[in-house]
């Protein structure tokens, strides 16, 4: 069983923000293999689908390591069979970055996530969402701009297929399939 965990914050309000990319990636996977409405499970919305497990938290972004807990344990996963796909600053818009281990890199949802699970060997997809000169806290839980919006389409059916990567090749094949810088 793999879990793929898309980082985010419930409400409206952050719906197409770009803290919400991960939460957006999971939506687009869910549409991609047409598999309707989530299951209210994990503290989380929650859809299986063969060997998969897709997952949004509810619990807030910074508190997200306690869902993923929650499937890891009842589904005796191991570090290598779980997905966080979330927003990176560090990043242009769009581009993604696939790595097996890491630290959180400043990011609180993913901190979560590591120490919840108590290790840094938790493969994670970064997808890039630029930075800002100005209050990164408002850039990040800003809405996504017409220009992001257009992009983001196919920003998603590259995160569907990094996963994909993810799922079936090893991880140092997985990252060279994903890791391509996208034109600007």
């Amino acid at each position: 069983m793999k879990l793929v965990v898309g980082l985010g914050n419930p409400g409206q309000e952050y719906v197409y923000t770009r803290h919400n990319m991960g939460w957006l990636a999971i939506d687009h996977m869910v549409q991609a293999r047409s598999l309707g409405n989530p299951v209210s499970k994990f503290r989380s919305e929650f859809w299986r689908d063969r060997d998969f497990v897709l997952l949004k938290p509810l619990t807030w972004m910074n508190l997200s390591g306690m869902a993923v807990r929650e499937v890891f344990d009842f589904y005796k996963m191991e570090l290598s069979d779980v997905l966080v796909i979330c927003d990176d600053i560090a990043l242009p818009y769009g581009q993604l970055r696939l790595r097996g281990r890491g630290s959180a890199g400043g990011h609180n949802g993913l901190a979560s996530v590591i120490a919840c699970l108590g290790a840094i060997e938790v493969p994670r997809l970064r997808i890039g969402v630029g930075d800002t000169e100005g209050d990164r806290i408002s850039w990040v839980l800003g809405r996504l701009s017409t220009e992001e919006m257009t992009k983001l389409p196919d920003i998603l059916d590259d995160v569907v297929r990094g996963a994909e990567a993810w799922s079936t090749l090893d991880i140092e094949r997985a990252m060279s399939r994903v890791n391509v810088k996208r034109p600007g």
